[in-house]
């Protein structure tokens, strides 16, 4: 009884806080429908001049260089330039966009894959009778809906549990998921629910049981970032916007008005990156859309303005799929330092993150072994003792810059601003910087309304809302089964191709390769554990891949899936490559190294080497030590104090088992750590100390050579002599 009174208290404390706000809101929903209606009908009405084949990266920079003038010149490739380029070109504006490195390359591939409302803003928007904040969380959530069905290949709702471990916290929590329910209106993807302690260690078994008391369940959406931010750049090429990737902006053109005397932005002085060429891009309106880079491009149009951006690094952790459920994700309200935690299933992995750093823009975020750490002991806050999270468990760790903002035209420009800004600068440039993933649609279409008022462009109204995107077209959830049936395709490969591409996928599986095997008949993977197959990487080429690093980063998500894995598939990725852009030697080496470094220092590999090093110190007990040189002698039968792979493909050889010497060479290259091509006994101690401390997880070596003295133990003393001697 206490505890219904509780809940009906403070919902109807919650309600009231916001009661005031839900006339206005319903008067939106009304209006935002009734436009979605409009847009809707106005889309069998757009044109799409490329629907058939996409222009390639020549043909779009050909028609850069040698249109006199475009309406609109946008500078910057991620989620809010290219939502910026599709809402422009579908107004009927002539659109051009530029980004001097990849599509997504920056802040929108290296999110947490959320398409959210954020609930802790409407915990504040409650908690502090704050309208603004109540109606960004409404706008967001308007664009969650919105998101999630013009491109369901891509995304999904998913529940995420909110585990409570207080008694009183129960109706406080639940009371503010129901608001956001509320606040979702119709478009809520699915009502909230409590759960009893029990239910909730059924639906999330790796859960803390101790001092638990239930669980609430929301949903939110989730998606493909990088992947959503190039079908939306794809789109609007689509539908005839000239879009390139590698092409930065030197120096912004500007010329003198006739009538003020005051200079006005009329353009872009461009570098095709790839080739180095130069050529001017005319433009009536040239909007900055460069994310943590906002204030270079401001400053190329004035010196003397001042910095707006306040960058702020998030990191996230990607380690197995067994530490969550496949469809639950787990959210910490309140870490040991106030920050938010998320603990989602993606990619049939689980990603964890994100932190909060202020930190200077860079082009290479590292992610800092502190933040990868802070992320470990709060996953381990939340799961059960028997879940040993380990540091050697995490498979990739990014950093992405949140480009937070100050208002320009507020009188108090050091205080954050909470939503976006847009703003226009003396000469005309028009800034679009700050907010978040969910709302680029909104944004776009605000900086659109702007840029048609500003510069007097004779445009038609924003057509965006409902709006499919590439590949959503004739997508169902079953579209994969066609796949399997018509081409032989492997089920898991069907359907990623399928969640990836959409219906675009067929594309892909036209030029995959015949596998000469009875099963699968088609679809040679890159690597064996995931399901990407070699004919992506001809049809990213398609989709503007100029690099390895697009391929691997952007066009798959294998090196924010696996560092280790995206690293054994790179060299046949630059192979391919290779032969399709006709690279010479020289420039596959440069591709292999430049792709090796990215994963080193920005996907976390060097975090993850680092855990096994030469001066680290030696933990173990003797008996421990004593068993572990006795498991390395048995390979090293010479008392060298070193192995080879000779010395390990010898003893495999004695019971039975064969591996390749390339990838012998690469197992015991992993341990190698002063690169003389064998290891030592110190280097095998630091091994399996790292190992017994958890820094280190699935060695291949450490399994390899305790499977082999297993197998020894079990048939007794066997010569090499008596074996046939190896290989």
């Amino acid at each position: 009884m206490a505890f219904r009174k509780a809940l009906k208290h403070t919902a109807v404390v919650s309600g009231g806080v916001v009661a005031a706000a839900f006339g206005v809101s319903k008067l939106i929903e009304y209006r935002k429908t009734q436009a979605q209606l409009a847009h809707v009908a106005a889309e069998a009405e757009l044109k799409v001049p490329f629907a058939d084949e996409l222009p390639s990266r020549q043909a779009q920079l050909s028609t850069l260089r040698n249109t006199e003038e475009f309406d609109v010149l946008i500078v910057g490739g991620g989620a809010t330039g290219a939502g910026c380029a599709l809402d422009a070109v579908t107004r009927n504006l002539k659109t051009a966009l530029v980004e001097r490195n990849d599509f997504s390359s920056g802040t929108s591939s290296r999110s947490t894959k959320l398409i959210h409302g954020g609930v802790r803003y409407l915990q504040k928007a409650i908690m502090q009778l704050d309208y603004e904040q109540y109606m960004m969380v409404k706008e967001a959530l308007h664009e969650r809906a919105n998101l999630l069905k013009i491109a369901p290949h891509l995304s999904a709702p998913l529940p995420i549990m909110l585990p409570v471990y207080k008694w009183w916290q129960l109706p406080y929590y639940w009371a503010g998921i129901k608001m956001y329910d509320l606040v979702s209106g119709i478009q809520c993807l699915k009502s909230s629910y409590v759960l009893s302690k029990t239910k909730a260690l059924e639906l999330f078994p790796m859960l803390k049981k101790d001092k638990l008391v239930g669980a609430i369940v929301y949903y939110d959406g989730q998606h493909n970032d990088a992947r959503m931010n190039l079908a939306i750049a794809i789109t609007a090429a689509r539908y005839g916007g000239t879009v390139a990737n590698y092409t930065e902006v030197v120096h912004l053109l500007k010329t003198k008005d006739p009538q003020t005397g005051t200079e006005k932005v009329c353009g872009a002085r461009c570098r095709d990156v790839v080739s180095g060429q130069e050529f001017d891009v005319k433009a009536k309106c040239v909007i900055n859309a460069t994310g943590p880079f906002t204030d270079s491009l401001r400053k190329m149009d004035n010196q003397e303005t001042q910095n707006i951006c306040q960058p702020s690094a998030g990191v996230h952790i990607v380690i197995p799929g067994y530490y969550s459920p496949d469809n639950m994700g787990l959210l910490d309200p309140a870490t040991s330092d106030g920050r938010v935690i998320f603990f989602l299933p993606w990619e049939n992995m689980t990603i964890a993150g994100t932190t909060d750093t202020p930190t200077s823009v860079t082009a290479h975020p590292i992610p800092g072994e502190d933040d990868i750490n802070f992320i470990l002991r709060e996953v381990r806050n939340y799961l059960n003792a028997d879940v040993e999270v380990r540091r050697g468990d995490v498979l990739a760790a990014w950093s992405g810059i949140r480009p937070l903002v100050t208002d320009p035209n507020s009188k108090d420009t050091q205080s954050i601003c909470r939503n976006h800004i847009v703003s226009i600068s003396d000469s005309g440039l028009v800034t679009i910087a700050g907010g978040k993933w969910t709302t680029y649609r909104s944004m776009a279409e605000e900086t659109l309304d702007a840029a048609v008022k500003a510069h007097t462009l004779s445009a038609e109204s924003c057509k965006t809302v409902g709006l499919v995107l590439e590949g959503a077209k004739g997508w169902t959830p079953t579209l994969y089964i066609r796949l399997v049936q018509d081409y032989g395709l492997e089920k898991e490969v069907a359907q990623h191709l399928t969640s990836t591409y959409g219906s675009k996928a067929f594309d892909v599986a036209k030029m995959a390769q015949v596998t000469g095997q009875r099963w699968p008949i088609v679809g040679k993977r890159l690597v064996s554990e995931f399901p990407y197959i070699e004919s992506e990487v001809l049809y990213a080429i398609k989709e503007y891949a100029c690099t390895a690093i697009d391929v691997i980063a952007r066009r798959t998500r294998l090196g924010f899936l696996n560092v280790q894995a995206a690293d054994e598939a790179l060299p046949r990725i630059v192979q391919i490559m290779g032969k399709e852009l006709n690279w010479s030697e020289e420039k596959k080496t440069a591709e292999l190294e430049a792709a090796k470094k990215f994963l080193y220092q920005e996907m976390g590999y060097r975090s993850r080497a680092e855990q096994l090093t030469k001066t680290s110190e030696i933990n173990l007990d003797y008996q421990t030590i004593v068993r572990y040189k006795k498991r390395f002698h048995k390979f090293d039968k010479e008392s060298k104090g070193f192995i080879t792979t000779v010395d390990v493909q010898q003893v495999l050889g004695s019971i039975n088992i064969d591996i390749d010497e390339n990838a012998l060479h690469e197992i015991l290259n992993e341990v190698d750590l002063n690169k003389n091509g064998q290891v030592e006994i110190d280097e095998f101690l630091q091994l399996m100390n790292a190992v017994n401390k958890g820094q280190v997880s699935d060695n291949r070596l450490a399994i390899l050579l305790k499977t082999a003295e297993e197998t020894l133990d079990k048939r007794g003393p066997v010569t090499v002599d008596r074996s046939g001697g190896g290989v």
